[in-house]
């Protein structure tokens, strides 16, 4: 008789071993590998089997084999006696595997097909899901009333939309066939509202940065109109070239006439993204840029002649009578703006070009950017004081227009107004003839805090120093104002007897939410939490030293703020006066080296001198360069700017949405 079966190589030795000896060699044993190897049923591995074919003699040692063979986990399969018999088997076992090829092959097509039709429906499939999914999350927020039959939804939702909310309910509820119509009902609540700013596709970039130093608080007054002017200028300012602000204009210009390419929306470089959020930003900082050269007269650091010259060197030659000796031993000239016909006016618009050719070019343009980022400081620092006020008459806190508002006015302007008073008064008093005995605005500025007067640095006007004193006198009993005003008001309110509880005032915005109610369920408890974003204390329970503390690190913040962030504005004249001096040396180091110290093959080799300086001037200048002095705008506008008057202590109204970026 025989046992045929497969075992698994490894085992093969101790198997054909224990055969023998329990057989004691009754037995013939063949053993050969598979050809292929093959996937074990149980475990999954692919492993060489090798085919085992037994004779023996015996009915006994046939069961000892079968087992053993149980034993070694072999695989035993029936075989026939007779001839006949194998060859049917073995005809029937290939018929079988032939039918089980067919149905494998058409098996994979049909999955092939399905899958083809899958895979163009996949993406519709997953934004279902998804939807789904995000609608579901929000459903299981929502709570069921007493009889559990419907859903209760508690929601902010602005009033212009309330409308729209209130049809998509109806039109819900009729589509769906549901015998209860959905409605909507305003409730009381002392939390402060989100805060919600429609933006668009330009706005939305100046948006973002007013966002990144914090979310306004309900109903304040939001700084993103205002930067969107401010910002580009600003950033101008330390950026101004013609060449350089036109390449960022048309790159931008670039992004903007192709905004709906899917190739520029759907990248993947998040750097590349940010530029494009961006672009408008990037387009307007281009064009101030533009602006701003055409005033410094730079374009990639060389003067344009748009006018001509308001200085004539031919009047000057004349009337010194310059001779070849005289040229000769003196390589620099000076025009004298005392000799007449010498300077005929100011020039036009922005600076003469005859001032690039100046040995003094630097030292001209040192004082004229320093006193114009004085200037421009005080004025935007006096700007962001006076939107303050907008706060304060919105919210009916009258008491700190008087208490705050006034004597941050009269601090600033007393002191720092005065300056930029005293600097266009010099501009516009004093003349060529007179600038040798000019006086100091900066000795003037020191004498004016000493109280005293220096006899070596003449006044500027009659009366000087009175003014001086008087304004310092202002300045000064401004801060104790500043310091106890509105906390002893608090107290004081807190300390008079009331008849009842007054009623919340209500904004043109709130008007609509406070139909029906009673007077104190309004959606802002108290006309202090709106601007905070936080629950107020009753006013019984006022904590006089926690007041006294907030408003005097108030008062020393604005103070020192004053001086500090006057003097921050001085980075106007650094970076432009950097930007400047960089874009000079890149262009007498490589465009000028090339120009001159080529011979007749100047035309081939300037081509790769060109290209150094294209590459030199678009990685430093307008990429490093354009990134610092994002940076420092960025900087003046959250520090010096928005400090005061935006409290940014509000919160994003995030209302449930399917972007349409998201699902496209």
């Amino acid at each position: 008789s025989f046992v045929a079966g497969v075992i698994h190589p490894w085992r093969v030795s101790a198997f054909e071993r224990l055969l023998w000896r329990a057989c004691r060699g009754y037995l013939v044993a063949n053993f050969v590998e598979m050809p292929e190897p093959m996937e074990d049923p149980t475990t999954g591995e692919s492993i060489t089997w090798v085919i085992f074919l037994i004779s023996y003699w015996g009915e006994q040692i046939g069961q000892k084999i079968r087992k053993i063979s149980d034993c070694f986990h072999c695989h035993v399969y029936p075989y026939p006696e007779s001839e006949a018999s194998r060859e049917d088997t073995i005809s029937g076992l290939h018929s079988q595997i032939q039918d089980l090829s067919v149905v494998l092959e058409e098996t994979e097509q049909y999955l092939a097909q399905v899958l083809d039709k899958v895979v163009v429906a996949l993406p519709t499939w997953r934004v279902q899901v998804q939807k789904m999914k995000a609608i579901y999350l929000v459903l299981n927020l929502c709570s069921f009333d007493v009889t559990e039959k419907c859903l209760i939804a508690e929601v902010w939702c602005p009033v212009r939309d309330l409308t729209q909310v209130q049809d998509a309910l109806r039109q819900g509820s009729y589509k769906s066939g549901s015998s209860v119509e959905c409605f909507v009902q305003r409730i009381p609540t002392s939390e402060s509202p989100p805060t919600l700013i429609r933006t668009n596709k330009f706005t939305a970039g100046f948006q973002s940065i007013v966002d990144a130093y914090g979310v306004a608080s309900y109903q304040e007054v939001n700084p993103a109109p205002y930067a969107i002017i401010t910002f580009p200028f600003i950033f101008a300012i330390m950026f101004g070239d013609v060449g350089h602000g036109l390449l960022m204009f048309l790159f931008a210009l670039w992004m903007v006439l192709y905004e709906d390419s899917p190739s520029l929306r759907q990248a993947s470089n998040e750097i590349w993204l940010t530029f494009f959020e961006g672009r408008y930003l990037i387009l307007l900082m281009g064009a101030f840029s533009i602006y701003t050269g055409f005033i410094y007269n730079e374009c990639f650091s060389k003067a344009t002649v748009i006018f001509p010259s308001a200085w004539s060197v031919a009047t000057m030659a004349n009337h010194s009578s310059w001779s070849s000796a005289y040229l000769a031993t003196h390589p620099s000239l000076t025009l004298d703006p005392n000799v007449s016909g010498v300077f005929r006016g100011p020039y036009p618009f922005g600076i003469d070009p005859i001032w690039s050719l100046a040995t003094n070019h630097l030292n001209f343009l040192n004082s004229f950017k320093m006193k114009m980022s004085v200037v421009l400081g005080i004025v935007h620092m006096s700007f962001g004081v006076l939107l303050g006020a907008f706060n304060h008459v919105h919210f009916r806190q009258w008491h700190r227009l008087v208490l705050e508002l006034l004597p941050e006015m009269i601090f600033l302007l007393a002191l720092f107004g005065y300056l930029v008073f005293l600097v266009f008064y010099k501009w516009i008093t004093f003349t060529a003839a007179e600038s040798l005995v000019a006086p100091s605005i900066l000795i003037h500025f020191i004498d004016m805090f000493l109280f005293t007067s220096n006899a070596d640095n003449l006044p500027l006007y009659r009366g000087q120093v009175p003014v001086q004193t008087v304004l310092v006198v202002l300045a000064l009993a401004s801060v104790p104002v500043l310091l106890v005003g509105t906390p002893l008001y608090r107290w004081s309110r807190s300390r008079a007897p009331r008849t009842g509880r007054p009623a919340p005032v209500a904004t043109v915005e709130q008007e609509p939410l406070l139909e029906g109610q009673e007077a104190g369920n309004s959606v802002n408890s108290t006309k202090e939490d709106v601007e905070s974003g936080e629950h107020g204390a009753d006013d019984k329970h006022l904590d006089l030293a926690e007041i006294f503390m907030h408003q005097a690190i108030h008062t020393i913040e604005y103070c020192l703020g004053c001086v500090s962030n006057t003097a921050s504005y001085l980075r106007l004249w650094a970076l432009s006066l950097a930007h400047a001096q960089l874009s000079e040396v890149l262009w007498t180091m490589v465009m000028r080296n090339g120009f001159v110290r080529l011979s007749y093959v100047g035309g081939v080799v300037l081509v790769p001198v060109f290209a150094a300086f294209a590459v030199l001037t678009v990685a430093i200048l307008l990429v490093m360069e354009g990134l610092s002095a994002f940076l420092h705008a960025l900087r003046l506008h959250w520090v010096e700017f928005q400090n005061k008057f935006y409290v940014g202590a509000g919160y994003k109204l995030c209302p449930f949405a399917f972007a349409p970026d998201a699902w496209e």
